[in-house]
């Protein structure tokens, strides 16, 4: 399996290098030349459990990791740091099947992959024989923070910096973040937006001067991000696993099309559903939910991607981003997997804030639909749900959720169709709860942990229970100007 760069066709990586790398050169990202078909049917991964069915989907992808390494990576990760037996399971609610992808010990879609990566990267780095420390540099709009620093907190060889935007996550999701205690961790609040956040972080992987000063200090840079090709194939596997449960439930027969529906900021997940389907899974619709800041939305209705508008801060934080990352890997596959073609695109985008595709890149879109929900629609699902068969769902699932009942209205089209539940509800608490009742937005955060409880009968998390009363351990306030010069800090190299 040979990957290549979206922005420079000479550029190749194994899987391990990529994985290492995180970020090609020029700012391009990593994507393989093929998808292979899974090489067993539908079926039989019906029978399998998610950690089977990872390493059919990941053997696949990874070809250059022993069957030993690849085993000792899945079984590594999906353990019992999960909180149900099954690890992402599928529930019936509202004329669709969600998957949780919530059980995970941050509780949110991205321990899915951030379970994985720390071991996939440390296998790499030993396969690849580096001998330097492996810096993760990462931006976050809320929960690959977490999920990252949960992930390689005391990881051998590793450290880890998540910056996030100071007023732009929910309180529990900002406490998740500080008070983690990891010796090899560093967490920074930055005065400004998720985009802003990651445009630095992206300065930083580009700056070969910094790259240079680092290496001789014993450091190199790796992301957590799902620009790393390590955090996107793992997010394949539970688009496969959630089908294959309906097969095993007798919902659908091996070979049904189903609709796939996605809340949506950077654009990873749903391109991991993109590649799951080139793989393996027939799907009719890819439905990419987006809040206020429908950015995809007018991307899919109108062919230009325009990141020129007013930020909005939502109740659906972790999709409040204006530039959509991995939408770059689903441009390069359709403009025909042209290096050359992306790249002036991606050039476009940031030097006047948008492109445009053209008629026969956007004939290649047929399976996307894009859809939004506004901030009072993401509430009264939320209630709707719950008063239909009291099921909770937090603000990003809700969005998903509305999207999807405009969908059906707009096509009549009853397909059987699965929604990636993407967090809990526990991190969310006061948006959740106030859209139920007005009444719960008198309460402290934690009251609202407590009434959230005893309102949806489920058992507060371990990861909410172990921040109610921790320290805060990182403190850290920067501009963006100033983000290089705290890492720098960070690991001791001023």
């Amino acid at each position: 399996m040979i990957y290549r760069s979206t922005r420079n066709a000479n550029e190749t990586a194994s899987a391990s290098e990529a994985i290492l790398k995180g970020l090609a050169e020029n700012g391009g990202l990593f994507v393989p030349d093929e998808i292979p078909a899974l090489n067993i049917s539908l079926d039989e991964v019906a029978k399998m459990s998610y950690q089977e069915v990872a390493y059919e989907v990941m053997k696949l992808m990874f070809t250059d990791f022993t069957e030993e390494e690849l085993k000792y990576c899945i079984n590594s990760a999906y353990d019992e740091k999960f909180d149900t037996k099954l690890i992402a399971p599928v529930v019936k609610h509202h004329n669709a099947n969600y998957i949780e992808l919530f059980h995970g010990k941050t509780i949110a879609f991205k321990d899915m992959a951030l379970s994985i990566l720390p071991y996939l990267l440390t296998t790499s780095a030993k396969k690849n024989n580096i001998k330097n420390d492996i810096v993760i540099l990462t931006a976050t709009s809320g929960d690959t923070g977490k999920a990252a620093l949960a992930g390689f907190a005391d990881v051998p060889g590793t450290k880890i910096a998540v910056f996030y935007p100071k007023n732009g996550v929910s309180p529990i999701q900002e406490k998740q973040m500080v008070t983690e205690k990891g010796k090899n961790t560093f967490v920074a609040g930055i005065t400004s937006n998720f985009d802003d956040a990651q445009t630095g972080v992206k300065k930083m992987f580009q700056d070969k001067a910094l790259e240079e000063y680092l290496d001789s200090k014993g450091f190199q840079f790796s992301s957590a991000n799902s620009i790393n090709i390590g955090r996107l194939v793992p997010q394949m596997v539970y688009y496969v696993y959630s089908y294959t449960r309906l097969v095993a439930d007798g919902t659908i027969k091996a070979g049904d099309k189903v609709n796939i529906v996605v809340p949506t900021g950077n654009f990873g997940n749903i391109l991991a559903a993109y590649y799951a389907s080139i793989m393996c899974l027939p799907v009719n619709k890819f439905i990419c939910a987006s809040n206020d800041n429908k950015v995809l939305y007018d991307f899919f209705t109108t062919g230009t991607y325009d990141k020129n508008r007013d930020f909005i801060l939502t109740t659906s934080p972790s999709m409040d981003i204006l530039i959509s990352s991995n939408l770059e890997r689903l441009i390069y596959h359709i403009a025909g997997n042209d290096a050359a073609k992306n790249a002036e695109l991606m050039k476009s985008l940031n030097t006047t804030g948008k492109y445009e595709i053209t008629a026969d890149m956007k004939e290649r879109l047929t399976s996307f639909y894009g859809g939004y929900a506004t901030e009072a629609e993401v509430a009264e699902q939320i209630k709707k749900v719950y008063n239909e068969d009291g099921y909770i769902m937090d603000t990003h699932t809700a969005v998903a959720s509305k999207v999807y009942d405009k969908y059906r209205e707009e096509t009549n089209d009853d397909t059987v169709t699965i929604i990636a539940s993407t967090a809990s509800p526990y991190k969310f608490t006061r948006s959740v709860l106030t859209a139920i009742d007005p009444e719960y937005d008198s309460k402290g955060d934690f009251e609202l942990v407590d009434e959230l409880a005893k309102l949806s009968g489920v058992k507060v998390p371990n990861a909410v229970e172990e921040i109610r009363n921790a320290d805060i351990i990182h403190n850290t306030v920067c501009d963006k100007e100033d983000m290089e010069k705290v890492v720098k800090k960070f690991l001791g190299v001023e």
